[in-house]
């Protein structure tokens, strides 16, 4: 685990950045927005290597079990590399703004308009979080 925030401030219309680097024997890693560590809106996953999974970002939500998952294979990320992911959300959708400029969305499947549990997870250190 890298770190968790349970009183995040993140309204729909904001931005939050998150930079950092992924370390070099990372196989994936996590950022996950919601309300609780049981209740995540957004689960999103760039996994270099899990299960059969190769070189692909794999988002989905969990509200008492895990969702359908939706794979994106646009990938921007490098061991041993620093990254940048800009995520905005409103009721309907999340934009995330990936590390090679490129959009990817999610759908909000909770509607809600603002989260306040933020957990990173994997082999990545995080050198900066903001909201704006």
């Amino acid at each position: 685990m890298v770190f968790t925030i349970d009183d995040l401030d993140f309204t729909a219309g904001q931005d939050l950045t998150i930079a950092g680097k992924v370390k070099s024997g990372c196989d994936y890693f996590s950022i996950n927005i919601g309300h609780d560590k049981d209740s995540l809106a957004l689960h999103f996953n760039p996994r270099f290597k899990y299960n059969k999974d190769r070189n692909v970002i794999v988002c989905n939500s969990n509200r008492g079990g895990w969702g359908k998952e939706q794979k994106e294979h646009n990938f921007p990320f490098q061991r041993d590399e620093a990254f940048k992911v800009v995520i905005n959300f409103s009721n309907e959708q999340f934009h995330i703004k990936l590390p090679d400029g490129k959009m990817m969305s999610f759908p909000n499947r909770f509607g809600d308009d603002s989260f306040k549990y933020l957990y990173v997870n994997g082999d990545v250190m995080i050198s900066s979080i903001k909201i704006k």
